[in-house]
């Protein structure tokens, strides 16, 4: 409450001070004045003829001011990537920010934000539906092979106004990086250049004025992710810029740096902004549909994030580098700083074996998130270890349970150009008939790398109290495995806190490994994220209920009786073998 009075405040003296030009008195015909870099960090002006408003644009009351911009480079150009956020000023009054354009426009037509709807917002710190702002279970979906929904794209049909791309420059990342993650950036509203916006040898200087360039860092150190725009507006330490959002993340907390224009690139398409980043000026907090801002000082607290490679020939590349903490991004850009860091490493075709190991430490004495896990083939190897490091962090901070603050991230990754897999090939049992109390042998032979088959023997005891029956036996991969426990999370099934979130997902299985699944088609019960395999009657007939439903019991078809893994076998285990044995009476 009081950061709203102040605000308030705040914005009627700058109203009363400045001036802003109010919408309701924009009209065709009449002439503005825009501010922009193009070139070093001088501000320069361009002209804007003013054309109309188009009322209920993106919703009700929110409205754009459709002009013809003119004046410098902007013949050649058009309306450029990196000029989101260019103030335009009517009669020295502040009317919006350069935010909207046609692609393949013969002309520079712009739509300008209104710059109330660009201040309205501040004091509630509200924001839109992030296209990043998936479901939880979005990456396991994508893992177990299930249909994976593709958030829509930040770009409207071709022919329709919509947000210009925002520059995003990508240093010390491999060049597959952006032939595998572009469409995404794409899709997120952001124009990736590759190799471009590099740091700036020397400190701009010099104000921040409405009309400079600014970057908002993703990623900082051996690699760099950056994001350029346009300021709007300066009151005091806040700053206003863009003119349409980033990626709609609402509160935030993004590093601010001071950005140079090194040169303009004309394009058929959109031109851009070439940028290069400087120092840090402050952080972004707030990232909304109507523009992001932030404040002059101190950067926001960052996540420590350490990546190590060591190849087949005793090389080893070390990448150390900070990422923006929030949940949606930092799971996103671990996995895009982890494939770059592989496939830098290795070559993108052909066989590949990747195995991963590390973690992620919290603060406050959570426990540790396990990553260790293996991945091997002939094509996407990269890709699938990135997405499958990466999903298990995505899945415990987007379901929000409090008090998760990262620490650090630390990965080792080896690498060898070569496909490693056994497969499990055939299976039998010692015993077709057992009675209660006896053991039965589960045996199972596997073909490992080179052909060579290695058998293996489990043993199991059949429960004194087991009924009898048919019992069924799985021998599978951590795929078939680990279905199981997706089954549970697709359905809504989520742990009670934190702490239990990160125990059931350090519980999923390794791919190295065979999993030998004793069960009987017989309902079970799970509660949160532990599983009831036999609850009594009355139990069962409360959990069951609506109610029961609602504090977090699910209903499943099958007990399990035994959960074992089976380790020695070489290189990533893939297959499925089912048998099935009878229990008689005692």
């Amino acid at each position: 409450m009081l950061r709203l009075i102040a605000f308030s405040l705040v914005l009627a003296g700058t109203l009363s001070g400045q001036g802003f030009y109010p919408i309701d008195d924009i009209r065709a015909g009449q002439r503005g004045t825009g501010r922009t870099v193009f070139s070093g960090t001088e501000v320069e002006e361009f002209d804007a003829e003013i054309l109309g408003v188009l009322e209920n644009y993106s919703g009700p009351k929110s409205s754009i001011i459709f002009a013809r911009l003119s004046g410098g480079p902007l013949d050649r150009t058009g309306v450029m990537s990196g000029m989101s956020g260019s103030p335009v000023y009517i009669d020295g009054k502040l009317a919006g920010a350069v935010a909207f354009m046609y692609p393949f426009s013969k002309e520079p037509l712009a739509g300008i934000r209104p710059i109330g709807e660009m201040i309205g917002g501040f004091e509630t710190g509200a924001g839109g539906r992030s296209p990043l702002a998936a479901d939880p279970l979005e990456d396991w979906r994508e893992i177990a092979g299930m249909p994976r929904q593709r958030p829509p794209s930040a770009n409207g049909p071709q022919g329709q106004f919509h947000p210009i791309a925002t520059p995003v420059s990508l240093g010390g990342f491999s060049e597959q990086t952006l032939e595998v993650f572009g469409e995404d950036l794409r899709r997120l509203g952001l124009r990736p250049l590759q190799g471009s916006g590099g740091g700036l040898r020397q400190d701009p200087g010099g104000d921040l004025v409405p009309g400079s360039m600014i970057s908002v860092g993703l990623i900082r150190g051996d690699m760099t992710f950056t994001a350029s725009g346009t300021v709007t507006h300066v009151d005091g330490d806040r700053v206003f810029a863009f003119g349409h959002r980033f990626l709609s993340s609402g509160n935030t907390a993004m590093p601010m740096m001071r950005a140079s224009v090194m040169t303009l690139v004309p394009n058929l398409n959109a031109s851009f902004k070439l940028s290069g980043t400087g120092p840090l000026i402050g952080k972004i907090s707030l990232d909304r549909e109507a523009g992001i801002s932030g404040e002059l000082g101190p950067g926001p607290p960052m996540v420590p994030c350490a990546i190590r490679v060591k190849q087949a020939d005793g090389v080893a590349a070390s990448y150390s580098m900070e990422l923006v903490r929030d949940a949606q991004l930092t799971p996103f850009l671990l996995q895009i700083a982890l494939f770059s860091a592989i496939s830098v490493s290795e070559p993108s075709l052909g066989p590949l074996t990747v195995r991963v190991r590390g973690g992620v430490e919290f603060e406050q004495g959570l426990p540790r998130l396990v990553l260790d896990d293996m991945y091997t083939g002939t094509g996407g190897v990269g890709q699938a270890a990135a997405l499958s490091t990466a999903a298990p962090l995505s899945y415990l901070l987007r379901t929000r349970h409090s008090g998760v603050a990262i620490k650090a991230v630390d990965l080792e990754v080896e690498a060898q150009a070569a496909d490693e897999y056994t497969d499990l090939v055939r299976a039998w049992l010692s015993k077709t008939q057992v009675r209660p109390g006896e053991t039965i042998e589960i045996r199972f032979a596997a073909k490992g790398p080179g052909g060579r088959e290695q058998m293996h023997s489990v043993p199991f005891r059949v429960p004194v109290s087991l009924p009898a029956g048919s019992v069924e036996v799985t021998i599978g991969d951590a795929l078939t495995a680990n279905l199981q426990q997706w089954r549970g999370l697709l359905a809504g099934r989520k742990a009670r806190d934190a702490a239990a979130t990160i125990r059931f997902l350090n519980g999923l299985r390794g791919s190295d490994r065979a999993y030998v699944r004793v069960w009987q088609r017989k309902r079970s019960l799970w509660l949160h994220s532990d599983k009831l395999p036999s609850p009594p009657a009355s139990l069962h007939a409360v959990l069951s209920t609506p109610a029961g439903r609602g504090a977090g019991a699910l209903a499943e078809l099958s007990t399990t009786l035994a959960d074992l893994k089976v380790d020695g076998l070489r290189g990533v285990v893939r297959g499925r073998l089912n048998l099935r044995f009878v229990v008689t009476g005692s």
